[in-house]
């Protein structure tokens, strides 16, 4: 069985209902987090789940709403570890190293933070009560930047990066492919229409899309290159073949009463499967 948590479903702009963006999805016993943007940790908790539940973390892009709660999660996941959690592996465009080394590495923005945790004796005894080990080791993870076209395989996924159209060259961009013994779903990411995810995307279960707004109004106000729409996302679901379509990234016009029952109706209009208007939190039994 797997199962999808929507933890953010929101943009840049915060609203009292969603901001930024992250999710995660559960095959068997893995726990995969596709992006960490605002308040992702703690939304996490509220859906049930627990920081050192998460074993690998992808990310699509560096933008504020993607990734701006990476470093709590971090410094959280390792402050609650007890040493029999599994390392922490995190994949991600250029220059997901080097933001990793310079939140939490030997001289990284929170340094300070983790050496008190592993030096001072107050900390250490919480450390050892949690059921952790003396001396309190150093934070340590497995990262790496990946490209179009990389395959990670883990036990019960195999994810495959392709190329997402956002805005570069100031930031590169990536959309995943999950496959699982039983089906497969695709994270769009932030891009706009572009044939490498098309291909991606096609003849999977699942297509996860950002729908920022209604397709004219981002093409009258200049917000459609680099996003997806409305009619873009229905396009996409239509060409893929996908089975459920699952709308996040939606910007508050966009999720207003009466606006999100237009969207869908015009998504409908292109695309006859199922159509999900994300909501965080909110919990989605693929299969």
């Amino acid at each position: 069985m797997s199962e999808l948590w929507l933890l953010g479903t929101g943009t840049p702009t915060p609203t009292p209902s969603r901001f930024g963006t992250s999710y995660v999805l559960r095959v068997d016993k893995d726990y995969l987090m596709i992006d960490c943007g605002p308040a992702t940790t703690h939304k996490l908790v509220q859906a049930g789940l627990l920081p050192t539940q998460i074993d690998y973390l992808f990310f699509t892009h560096h933008h504020s709403d993607h990734s701006a709660d990476y470093p709590c999660f971090l410094l959280c996941r390792w402050d609650q570890s007890t040493g029999r959690e599994n390392k922490l592996s995190i994949w991600g465009p250029e220059p997901t190293e080097l933001i990793t080394e310079r939140l939490i590495g030997e001289d990284g923005a929170f340094a300070f933070d983790w050496k008190a945790r592993v030096g001072h004796p107050t900390s250490q005894s919480v450390h050892h009560n949690r059921g952790g080990s003396l001396p309190r080791p150093e934070p340590d993870v497995n990262v790496e930047d990946i490209e179009p076209g990389d395959v990670i395989k883990q036990k019960n996924s195999k994810v495959t990066a392709g190329l997402a159209n956002h805005v570069q060259p100031w930031l590169n961009s990536l959309a995943y492919r999950v496959e699982t013994e039983d089906g497969t779903i695709v994270f769009a990411g932030d891009t706009e229409p572009c044939d490498t995810v098309q291909e991606l995307a096609e003849g999977t279960d699942v297509l996860v899309v950002n729908c920022w707004d209604h397709q004219e109004t981002m093409e009258e106000n200049g917000e459609a290159p680099a996003q997806t729409g409305t009619i873009d996302a229905a396009n996409m679901a239509h060409d893929s073949g996908t089975e459920l379509l699952i709308l996040t990234h939606t910007g508050p016009a966009l999720c207003k009463p009466g606006s999100r029952e237009r969207a869908i109706a015009d998504i409908g209009a292109i695309y006859d499967g199922e159509i999900i208007f994300g909501e965080e939190l909110m919990r989605i039994d693929l299969w």
